[in-house]
């Protein structure tokens, strides 16, 4: 998609729609509407009526009879003490849904700054908005398609203050590349499991490596097996697809500044193994590779935006299958480095590729390591669709973590590590069992990591809820969500 920003007045705009933003404030309401009439006097029946009120997702459409501009999207914001970045960004991502229902190619959109915000941070919230509302996973169809039916394909951030334009292009570009990172991410979980699997996996990692300008390594089974990384062994047993496991790159900041590790959980179809899933709902379980989906978005978006920073990005990936060789129930495996884990359950496979993962992260001496999983049903039980579960061992990471989870409204909430919970994955056999029962499941998931981990500060992100949406939000589709992404990279950027 093409995004361009422009000093202009609205009426010297071209453009399909432009959006003009309003807020629900009484005396700012009329004021807008007499400049609009002024400008485009056909608008005075609609807006004389005094039917619209500017609140938050309402809009009226102006026909201005005007070939370069021919319609206006007027749309509501609400009060302007109320309006928040978040608020903006939902405005342009329903402002741009609207627009494209008029079967159109090119909108516009104004530069609505206020309260302290900087134009490069409004902008960057109002592109992400209209940008992401607009992604569809429809490549498999091939019936019933409109060919008549136009996508948009042009964004204009304009702006009528000409010292505002440097800071929202700034912004606009940067959230291009962002969302670019975040659709990436979305392609890759919401692709099905004979598109996708452990060695395409790989393959689409070199390319948005090749693309961004990162390097990427992939270890095949003959490698990983030299590693002795039982937890991927032992899961990829059931397949006959073999293992892989892909390492990135990315050198942005200082030669021999310590890399801030991203751990990504590549399950790319989780049938349970023997302890196999209910048929229903299962389908979904292409999904539960989000994990490297969203760290492989990330590095693409942090690597093109050449942000100042060292990353390193991990994905353990494999399939979980049963069959006549997959690993079983009480079966005991060895890890990376050295330790043991009883099997209790085998649809328990994420922690295990993990802990290889974490084990692996500790060669870069990084200053930070956070794995993002589908990792457990608890954490949706717990919170839902809408917050990503947070642990950690790490004050410091883990506020790091949730501001910029404030930022990119993209939800955390922190549970805890308490060593009591330990007893629950208390094993008679080995040295920890890799399921403590339903009580605090995400919880003793994330502490069988942590017994994986080396001498740096880390943190979790249970995406199970937040990585498979179950329906539509306002900038975010149903399936694959992209989670994290943004948050990520907030959080690099900002280091």
């Amino acid at each position: 998609m093409k995004v361009q920003t422009t000093h202009t007045k609205l009426s010297a705009l071209k453009a399909d729609v432009s959006v003009v933003f309003l807020y629900e404030d009484e005396e700012s309401l009329a004021t807008h509407q007499k400049e609009i009439i002024a400008e485009f006097p056909s608008a005075e029946a609609t807006l004389g009526a005094g039917d619209f009120k500017a609140k938050r997702k309402t809009s009226v459409v102006i026909y201005t009879g005007n070939k370069q501009l021919p319609r206006l999207l007027l749309v509501g914001v609400g009060k302007k003490a109320d309006l928040t970045i978040e608020h903006l960004r939902r405005a342009a991502a329903y402002s741009a849904k609207r627009a494209a229902s008029f079967n159109v190619e090119s909108i516009a959109l104004p530069l609505l700054k206020f309260n302290e915000n900087s134009a490069a941070d409004t902008a960057q919230a109002i592109i992400e908005g209209a940008i992401l509302s607009q992604y569809k996973f429809d490549k498999y169809f091939t019936e019933n398609k409109d060919t008549d039916k136009k996508n948009i394909n042009k964004i204009t951030l304009w702006t009528e203050t000409k010292e505002d334009v440097a800071g929202a292009k700034a912004g606009a570009e940067f959230a291009v590349i962002l969302c670019q990172g975040v659709n990436l991410s979305r392609d890759l979980a919401n692709a099905p499991n004979n598109e996708i699997y452990p060695e395409t996996l790989a393959k689409r990692a070199e390319e948005a490596g090749k693309e961004a300008g990162f390097h990427v390594n992939v270890l095949n089974k003959k490698k990983i097996e030299s590693l002795k990384m039982g937890g991927i062994i032992a899961v990829n047993q059931g397949s006959v697809r073999p293992p892989v496991f892909i390492v990135m790159e990315y050198n942005g900041g200082k030669k021999g500044d310590k890399p801030v590790v991203l751990v990504g959980k590549g399950i790319t179809f989780d049938t349970g193994g023997i302890s196999i899933k209910p048929g229903a709902g299962m389908s979904d379980m292409k999904m539960d590779m989000h994990g490297s989906a969203s760290v492989i978005g990330a590095i693409y978006a942090v690597a093109k935006a050449k942000l100042p920073i060292n990353v390193v990005a991990l994905v353990p990936s494999t399939e979980n299958m049963p069959s006549g060789t997959a690993y079983v129930p009480g079966d005991i495996i060895t890890f990376m480095n050295g330790k043991t884990a009883e099997i209790d359950n085998t649809d328990a496979e994420g922690r295990l590729v993990l802990a290889d993962a974490l084990t692996y992260a500790d060669k870069y001496k990084p200053q930070a390591v956070i794995d993002l999983a589908t990792l457990t049903g608890a954490i949706v039980v717990a919170l839902g669709n809408t917050t990503s579960g947070l642990m950690g061992n790490d004050t410091a990471l883990k506020t790091r973590i949730k501001v910029a989870a404030d930022r990119t409204n993209e939800y955390v909430c922190e549970l805890p590590l308490y060593e009591e919970y330990e007893e629950l994955i208390k094993s008679d056999v080995a040295d920890v069992k890799n399921s403590g029962g339903r009580a605090a499941g995400s919880i003793t998931a994330a502490l069988f990591l942590k017994k994986f981990i080396g001498d740096y500060p880390w943190a979790h992100l249970d995406i199970a809820g937040t990585g498979i949406a179950p329906k539509e939000t306002d900038y975010n589709p149903k399936g694959g969500s992209g989670v994290a992404v943004r948050l990520l990279v907030d959080m690099l950027r900002n280091w």
